[in-house]
Formats: structure tokens, sequence, C-alpha cells
């Protein structure tokens, strides 16, 4: 009789296993842990790591503590001679503040200009002494945008000159396609294309509404600093121009005082979203300054989970997120440690639990590629060396999911992903914030062109669709305004010694948030095709499709 039971006992086990075999099998997600996600934070915004300044003692702790967590998930190196750390040189540039000197020479004579109450000017990252002497043009916005129709240099001549234009753009040109336009390096670039020698830049209405120039006296003693190519040439700048200043509106209208148009006469244009039309000015400049130079060397931190899939596996979904911050203030304060905990050490945080969750989930088919940057606050550095310089074929990254100062402060339901709406990432995103219960919500902000302004655009420029995740404004508290919060952070701790772990953390959202993340980089991992530029999109058409 037992043997009986036994054998029936056997034959329904086995039955049920067919039947199991059988069943579809949907694998769990990997839940993040919120106790791992408080660590990493509270360790990364340590006094201890003196506010993470790249080149710093403190950013060098914060990169082999995370290379050690990518270490223990068995994460393969991804940076340097099978090592996970990416070094970069640096030169750090410092302005000798007594140096900077100017003057204007007219049909009535010579005056010099004050620095920094009338004019401002940084250190040079290219000469220890820079000087130049030359005639002055005005030149509008200084932008050439053929697929806008617009061209400042049209009908004049700068060659050998000082170029003289306005800060920002026209009011007209649309937000992220306008940043690109408007940039110091596409302004330099046409400048020097055009054969000058010298940049002023002029401040405007809008500027001084935006960023008020008695503001950026606050940065004067803040290095210039450039990452540097193997024969130790400074990166993304032009030798060709000499010299260059900002000048205060005051200062500007000394230029035009006997122009055929005065400076009042081009705000009034400006109003009316027209672009003033270049000329010659009857002043030409004299302007130098001396700057010392030090070189110094700070890393990336790169890590790879090997892709499941034969073919797939070579191509690399990227995750990056900046490790450094702005150090410590110069300033009488009894605070001076800018801890940076909502920038970036949510995001680095983010960067690591989503590795966690990853490498102990279903191995995704494609790549993907978890990097840590430095330089982020010092111009997008790091991850334009990387870009320049990928340790991984750049053909390769179909993608990179971007995490920068996510503002956990409150539990959100719905996500933004800046520049999303470039590509057929946007369906991705969305789709994945579905699995986790969120939806996506166009960009709040779009006039402030965010797209542009963190360590994804590196990754644009070399042609790889991007986006840039944070949480949204919508809270699940109906009573909770996720956008004043987030716009009183930027107020209140944005880049200030409060932005530490005093702050109230919402640890749920930093859980959703994870886990969003989570879903985001795994369907972009294992979705059939790799992303692709919507058709006839600007960022896709201007700096080449990888796809």
């Amino acid at each position: 009789m037992k043997k009986i039971l036994l054998a029936l006992m056997m034959t329904a086990l086995l039955g049920c296993q067919d039947d199991v075999s059988q069943a579809p099998h949907t694998a769990k997600a990997p839940q993040a842990d919120v106790n791992k996600i408080k660590a990493h934070i509270t360790f990364l915004a340590d006094d201890l790591l003196e506010g993470r300044d790249t080149g710093s003692h403190g950013h060098e702790i914060a990169s082999l503590y995370i290379a050690s967590q990518f270490a223990q998930l068995d994460l393969k190196p991804a940076g340097d001679d099978g090592n996970y750390m990416q070094r970069a040189s640096f030169r750090q540039a410092f302005l000798e503040q007594e140096s900077p000197k100017l003057v204007l020479k007219t049909a009535e004579g010579e005056q010099s200009l004050d620095y920094p109450k009338e004019y401002l000017t940084g250190a040079s990252t290219v000469y220890e002494y820079a000087a130049v002497s030359g005639q002055l043009v005005f030149a509008g916005y200084g932008i050439v945008a053929p697929e806008l129709q617009h061209d400042d240099y049209a009908n004049i001549d700068v060659k050998g000159k000082v170029v003289v234009v306005l800060s920002g753009k026209p009011k007209s040109f649309p937000s992220e396609e306008g940043a690109h336009f408007a940039s110091r390096s596409e302004k330099n670039r046409h400048a020097v294309e055009q054969g000058a020698i010298g940049m002023i830049t002029i401040s405007t209405p809008l500027a001084e509404k935006v960023r008020p120039y008695q503001n950026l006296l606050s940065y004067i003693h803040t290095p210039s600093v450039r990452w540097l190519d193997k024969e130790g040439n400074p990166s993304n700048v032009y030798p060709q121009l000499k010299d260059s200043a900002y000048f205060s509106q005051e200062a500007a209208a000394k230029l035009f005082a006997n122009a055929p148009m005065s400076l009042e006469q081009i705000y009034a244009e400006l109003e009316e979203d027209k672009s003033p039309a270049g000329f010659d000015l009857p002043v030409s400049i004299d302007m130098s300054k001396t700057s010392t130079h030090n070189l110094i060397s700070s890393p990336n931190v790169a890590a790879v989970l090997p892709g499941s899939d034969p073919d797939l596996k070579n191509e690399f979904v990227v995750y990056s997120a900046h490790s450094d911050h702005i150090g410590i203030s110069k300033s009488v304060a009894k605070d001076k440690i800018n801890n940076g905990a909502m920038d970036n050490a949510t995001g680095t945080s983010m960067l690591i639990e989503t590795a966690r969750m990853m490498s102990e989930g279903p191995a995704p088919k494609r790549s993907v590629l978890f990097l840590a940057v430095t330089g982020e606050e010092k111009g997008l550095l790091g991850a334009d060396y990387f870009a320049h310089n990928p340790t991984v074929p750049i053909q390769n990254i179909v993608a990179d999911v971007n995490l920068d100062m996510p503002v956990l402060t409150y539990e959100f339901s719905d996500i933004i992903a800046f520049g999303a709406n470039h590509s057929d990432l946007q369906q991705t995103v969305s789709e994945a914030a579905q699995k986790a219960g969120l939806t996506l919500s166009p960009d709040p902000m779009p006039e402030q062109a965010i797209f542009t302004r963190s360590d994804h655009y590196a990754f644009v420029k070399q042609g790889v669709p991007s986006v840039f995740v944070v949480p949204g404004w919508t809270s699940t508290d109906p009573n909770v305004d996720g956008g004043k919060i987030f716009t009183q952070f930027l107020h209140t701790n944005y880049h200030k010694p409060s932005d530490d772990m005093n702050q109230e953390f919402n640890w749920k959202a930093a859980k959703k948030f994870a886990e969003v993340n989570l879903q985001i980089g795994t369907t972009i991992a294992n979705q059939a095709e790799r992303p692709k530029w919507n058709d006839g999109d600007f960022f896709g058409k201007t700096f080449g499709i990888k796809n």
C-alpha cells in the first residue's frame, strides 16, 4: 500500500513539474534596497570627502568607494588597463586677479576699464600670458545657424579683429537647438572660422534678469579646467582667440558711443526679437591677463555587466552619473563644505543600486556600462573625456541614461526624461515607466534647455540617443507640489553647504526611482532594435547617427 501511495505521489509530483515547466514564467524584477541607497548617499555626502571637488583627495575616496561597489558585484572593469578607473589629466588655470588690463582706444583718446567692476575675464587654459590688440567689430549674437536661416557674420569682415557679440540667442530660436547655437563653444568656433583673434561678450537686459552681472562677481576666483589630450593640449579651446572678456551693460555702452547704432537701440531691437546686423565699431582694444597653470588628474569609474545575447552583447547601454561636486567654499561661514547630497550623491547611489539589481537579476541581452564621471561641475569634462576616449567602441553604445540630481524629498508618481522627445527612447522610457507603475511627463521647463546641460550631452554629441531621467513633479500626495519643492531646492540648497544629509529625504521615492531606472535600462538592453533618432531631428542630423 505504501509503495502504491508513493508511486501515485511521485506520478502526481512529476505531472506538476511538467505543468510548471510548460507554464509561462515571468521573473520578478529585483527590488531596490533602501538601506543600501541610504548608506551610499550618506558616505558620498560625508564631510570626510570635502565636497568631492574634481582632482581632490575627497573625490579620489569617492571614486575608490564606487569602484569597490562595482567589484563586489563582480562587474567587469571598463576603465584603463583592466582597472575600474579611467584617469584623465586636466589643466587647472587660475587668473591672477591683479593682472587683467583692458584699454579702449577711440578718436577721443584712451580709456581704461576696471576689472572686475566693468568687465570680467577668466583664466586662460592655453596661455599663461594672454594678450590681444585689434579693431572691434560688432557681430550680433555671433551665431551661424543655417538651419534657422541666421548668419550674424554675413556682410562683415572680422579677420584679424576682435569680435563683439551679444550674450544668448534670439528669442525666436527653439530652446534646445538655440542652446546649442548660443553655446560658448559654437560662438568661439564660428569666430575663429571667420578669422577673429579675440572676443568680447556683452550683457543684455535678458541676461541681467537671468544672471545679473553682480552675481557673476562671486565666481572670479573659480579656476578654468580642461581635460588634456595625449599631447598635453587642452580640449575644446581655440588658441586663435588670444583673449576674451565679458562686459557689463555700462561698459558695453562705451563701445557704441559713436557707432552706427547705440546700445540702447540694439537693446530695443532685441525686445522686438530682431537680430541687429553687424558693423565696424570706431574702437580698438588692448587687453591682457596672466594665469597660473596646475596639472591635476581625476578618474571616471567604469564597469560592465556583460550581455547574454551572442550578438547584442557587443552593444552597450550606458548609465551615467557624476560623482564630483564643487568642494569647499571660500567664505567666512562656519560650514564651508558643499556636500552635494542631492547633487549628485543621489544619482551616483542610484547608479550603484541599479548595477546591483541588474547584476542580481536575469542577464540583459545587451551589455550595460555603468559610468561614474568626474568634472561635471567644471563643464561636463569627465563625460566629454570618456566620449572622446571611450573604453568600448563608441559606435556600439546605443543609448545613455543619465542620472543627475534626483531630488528625493517627496514621493512622485511620474518621471521626466529630458531629451526623450528627440528619439524613439520616448516610447521605450514610457513603457518602462508603466512597468514601474509610473507615467512619463513632458519637460516642465523647456525654456531651460536642460537636455544640453548634463553629462548625457557628451554622448549626444557623439550621435548617441540619450535621456536625462529625474523624478517628475507630480506627487502621490495631492497636497504636495513637486515643482515647487524642486524650485525651493534650487533656491535654498543647490550648490550650497546645506545640500547635505540634514535634508528630509523620502526613502520611498528613492526606492521607486531606483526601480524605474532598472526598468528603463532593462527595456533598452532587451529590445530588438537599438534606439534611433527621430526622422529629421536636429541633434540626430547635427551630430551624426551611429545606428
